[in-house]
């Protein structure tokens, strides 16, 4: 917690300093500034002035903030609010994984046009199976839309393999025969973020080589089609995959696919889906962020010299705690001031990370102050 928002709810800020506050006036982080913003909301004195400062806060200040890995929570759900939702600041509410793709469904299916605009260009919304199947329950879509998201699904579902894609699936599986024999027999699990908690969509547990044919059985009786039962049908064909057909489908599956088989237990399936020709970059944007990904994932990443031509790439693998700490040192010296500004002050990052950011960013700071004295 900032310090000055601490002596806040202690009661031990002058009321001019309080004041100032209020009105967004004190020199301090853009991220700081709009946390105690929110919390003043609710103060008796200087709730009102609070909540118009943040209704006037700069459009740009405010998104980057909101985009952030280590927004603070507090602001996020204030700006999320029906109540003070702002649409320009949407688009960095819509990409923050901080919203669950359960929420984003919610959202998406009772949101007005205005909104419905903003989520049918959002990257994520776009490439989450969920979402777009709550979206089309939403009735301020028109027929043109509709039929567009349907299409995209039918195509995400039943994508056929390219030539390239199958190309370069025979090419790296000679190349990795003798790794993939390794792992044979591995049976498929998914890999968790540290506490337990499953950063997907999908809310159902890993299956594996013990329930397949529960799973077997459960995909002949499927009755339905509905966004739940599509995203276990896809867990289900990949956990009666062995480790070579897991391989092949990350290199010809879609990207549903992809977002699973990135966190298989065995490395080589994590590799494979890094090494095909049909990955995204959103996708290893995402997967740099990623908090369930393994440790092999991010180190992958991170020698990819494609990947690393992406800044925010980098800027995710910095800020994603599961980065290893060598990789995030190496890295963060190529961040920009404000990211490095927002690291400092991270609390998911290490502490060694948090100091580098803390001297990289008065060094640019300093270097950038004698820059404007020259000139």
């Amino acid at each position: 917690m900032p310090p000055l928002l601490e002596l806040i709810k202690q009661n031990a800020v002058p009321a001019a300093m309080m004041r100032s506050a209020a009105r967004g006036a004190l020199s301090l982080p853009p991220a700081e500034m709009l946390q105690i913003l929110v919390y003043l909301t609710g103060n008796q004195a200087f709730g009102q002035e609070a909540a118009m400062t943040l209704a006037g806060w700069d459009q740009k200040s405010a998104s980057a903030v909101l985009a952030g890995n280590d927004a603070p929570q507090e602001v996020l759900e204030y700006f999320w609010d029906l109540r003070n939702r702002r649409s320009a600041l949407m688009p960095a509410l819509l990409e923050n994984p901080y919203f669950s793709e359960e929420r984003l469904g919610e959202l998406a299916s009772s949101a007005a046009r205005g909104l419905v605009n903003q989520m049918l260009v959002s990257p994520r919304v776009r490439s989450t199976l969920v979402v777009i199947q709550a979206l089309l329950r939403n009735p301020n879509l028109t027929e043109v839309e509709i039929q567009q998201l349907r299409q995209q699904l039918a195509q995400d579902a039943s994508e056929p393999p390219d030539p390239e894609s199958e190309a370069a699936h025979e090419t790296w599986q000679r190349e990795h025969a003798a790794e993939i024999a390794a792992e044979e027999g591995k049976a498929f699990e998914m890999t968790v973020a540290p506490d337990g908690a499953d950063e997907t969509a999908s809310t159902s547990p890993a299956i594996t080589k013990t329930e397949e044919t529960s799973a077997a059985v459960a995909v002949q009786k499927a009755p339905t089609k509905s966004a739940a039962s599509q995203k276990m049908s896809a867990l289900q064909k990949i956990s009666l995959m062995n480790v070579a057909q897991r391989v092949k489908t990350a290199f010809i599956g879609n990207k549903e696919e992809r977002a699973i088989l990135i966190r298989d237990g065995a490395k080589i399936v994590q590799n494979a889906v890094l090494a095909s020709p049909k990955l995204s970059e959103p996708e290893v944007e995402m997967f740099a962020a990623a908090k369930h990904v393994a440790e092999n994932v991010l180190r992958e990443i991170a020698r990819n010299r494609r990947f690393m031509k992406n800044y925010s790439v980098v800027r995710n693998l910095v800020g994603n705690p599961r980065c290893p700490i060598d990789i995030s040192l190496t890295l963060i010296k190529n961040l920009l001031v404000y990211d490095l500004k927002s690291l400092r002050h991270s609390k998911s990052i290490s502490e060694t990370v948090r100091r580098v950011a803390e001297k990289l960013y008065k060094e640019k700071m300093d270097a950038r102050a004698n820059q404007q004295q020259q000139r």
